[in-house]
């Protein structure tokens, strides 16, 4: 008996000590976390020549950002803690000689087909040098067939790239509503077949976001909201920055110059 109850009490300490990781992860506040993400997930396939071109010549630089609700930054704890907010902020980290501007045409509830219907007046109307589009949640959250939204985002990658503008398209967001869908991987794959055919950059947020959570182990309480649907201020300043270095190295990719390399 006496073997039988320190094996077991061997078994209660190794247990115990096996959980000390996920405690100290679950226990640290977001702003002590690192913002990581493996380099292949925060890469861009397509080098984004229009900006690099604009970057090197020292002329200013226009992103707009449209999106959803996830772009208009619910969840945030203000405005300026958006992504497209903060993207700003780390593009003139890195690029502190260089005029860059970030604009906001998120709405929220949107689907492709509501952001198509803006996109000459709200997008292509600001003369864009880039646009980062988010597409997707609110298909999967509202169980649209994937068909349909799919043939709308390949005619909204024509109509974005008929504009002459570097495209980055941004797939949903890893959150507990998100992933109880059944249609949420596969519209991920839809997004990323449509990057491709269309030979444009796709920013994986989705695999970025699963990766702090199934390989970095830290509680989705830490970067979700409590609505357990948007991000919070920490995952969209993490994605804002993992973006922007993102642009900075496909932006410079083709060449480096001096006047415009990132600090």
């Amino acid at each position: 008996m006496k073997a039988i109850s320190a094996f077991v009490r061997f078994g209660m300490v190794m247990a115990a000590i096996a959980a000390v990781p996920s405690l100290a992860v679950a226990e640290t506040p977001a702003s002590k976390l690192d913002c990581v993400a493996p380099p292949d997930l925060a890469r861009l396939d397509y080098p984004l020549r229009r900006a690099g071109q604009r970057l090197a010549a020292g002329l200013p630089l226009t992103i707009v950002a449209v999106g959803s609700s996830s772009t208009s930054g619910a969840g945030a704890s203000s405005p300026a803690m958006s992504y497209p907010s903060r993207l700003a902020v780390e593009l003139k980290t890195l690029f502190p000689r260089s005029e860059i501007s970030v604009i906001n045409r998120g709405v929220g509830g949107e689907t492709a087909k509501e952001m198509l219907a803006r996109f000459d007046s709200e997008v292509i109307a600001d003369k864009p040098d880039m646009v980062v589009w988010q597409v997707g949640s609110n298909s999967v959250l509202r169980d649209q067939p994937l068909d349909p939204a799919g043939a709308l985002i390949r005619q909204g990658l024509r109509t974005l790239k008929a504009a002459g503008a570097d495209v980055i398209l941004m797939n949903p967001q890893y959150a507990p509503k998100v992933i109880a869908k059944h249609d949420a991987e596969l519209m991920v794959d839809l997004i990323g077949r449509a990057a491709k055919e269309a030979h444009v950059d796709l920013f994986q947020r989705f695999a970025v976001m699963r990766y702090w959570r199934l390989t970095e182990g830290i509680p989705f309480e830490t970067f979700v909201s409590p609505d357990e649907l948007h991000m919070n201020d920490w995952s969209y300043g993490c994605v804002a920055k993992l973006l922007a270095g993102a642009i900075a190295e496909a932006a410079q990719r083709p060449t480096q110059t001096a006047g415009a390399s990132a600090r």
